[in-house]
């Protein structure tokens, strides 16, 4: 017997927007303190690419998470969490044999993850077989996924190609997690990927660790194919390329100068900062200084997201 009250999901239409990827729980110090001296901390959501979909929705973008958690409570606080900031949450699953991950934040050492044979570790090609990739204007992944098991590799792969055939583009965050590879792996892994995405985000000391490149027009000579490549320089500044008539237009905008509290997390808002303005049709600068306008924001918090009064805060 079917429920006659329960939403027509198939009915809805298809965000222009859809993000795939892990989503933990989150925990994290309420203050700007060492995780092994804080007394107080805050059970949160964090996810790159969640964290993309929900930026990009609190910028007036209609966006979509694709995951699975496990089916136990953190699972539910999990979507619910990033179903309350506005992302729909239609194609996450819930696995009863696995658990959902969790990770700690350490302000000024980075996080420890605890996500081995996650529900979303688990997930594969059959994963997205229902849904529909091919109608999205943007589906953005990251270099994440492909670390987490060699199915969620299998994942990445059919993805990119669906895209490809579809009417949209892949964009593809490179987010190298050195934790999560076998040495030697990552590298021609994640260069393969970003060869084969039409928009690549990469920032620049991740890939002088990765490839040995110097500067961002290196980048761009060993990453040719993407339409769009934006390499990202910490707080000096973004550049991007853009292939136009078989030619490279390049534009940079500097970063704006912020007190960073912690920086986990800025980069998936510098990239949902930038998908939204890509988007809503705006040129080269006005999508750099998006990106950096969201980053700066949430580099100013232990959170991966926003205190509540910036939360909605419009491209320009």
């Amino acid at each position: 017997m079917t429920d006659s009250s329960a939403p027509d999901t198939a009915a809805l239409p298809v965000p222009p927007l859809i993000t795939l990827g892990e989503t933990m729980a989150l925990v994290a110090p309420a203050h700007a303190e060492p995780l092994a001296t804080a007394h107080d901390v805050r059970l949160l959501v964090g996810g790159a690419e969640s964290n993309v979909a929900t930026h990009a929705a609190h910028l007036g973008v209609s966006a979509a998470w694709v995951s699975a958690v496990g089916d136990d409570a953190l699972g539910e606080r999990v979507r619910a969490h990033v179903a309350g900031e506005g992302v729909d949450v239609r194609w996450v699953s819930s696995d009863p044999d696995a658990a959902t991950g969790v990770y700690f934040k350490d302000p000024g050492r980075g996080v420890l993850y605890y996500r081995r044979d996650s529900a979303a570790s688990r997930m594969s090609p059959a994963s997205v077989a229902g849904i529909p990739l091919e109608e999205a204007e943007i589906v953005h992944v990251s270099g994440i996924t492909p670390a987490l098991s060699h199915s969620c590799a299998a994942l990445i792969d059919t993805v990119v190609d669906r895209v490809s055939a579809g009417r949209g583009i892949l964009s593809f965050d490179v987010n190298h997690r050195a934790s999560l590879w076998e040495p030697g792996v990552a590298a021609p892994t994640l260069l393969a990927l970003a060869r084969r995405a039409d928009l690549v985000f990469v920032g620049l000391d991740e890939a002088h660790g990765l490839w040995g490149t110097t500067d961002a027009d290196d980048v761009r000579e060993l990453i040719p194919t993407p339409t769009l490549l934006v390499v990202k320089d910490g707080d000096v500044g973004a550049t991007e390329f853009h292939r136009f008539a078989n030619a490279d237009v390049r534009s940079f905008v500097a970063a704006i100068e912020t007190e960073v509290v912690e920086a986990v997390g800025a980069g998936d808002a510098f990239a949902a900062g930038y998908l939204a303005a890509h988007l809503q049709g705006e040129q080269a600068t006005e999508r750099l200084s998006a990106g950096h306008r969201r980053a700066h924001l949430v580099l100013q918090s232990t959170s991966d997201f926003l205190p509540d009064s910036h939360r909605r805060v419009p491209l320009t």
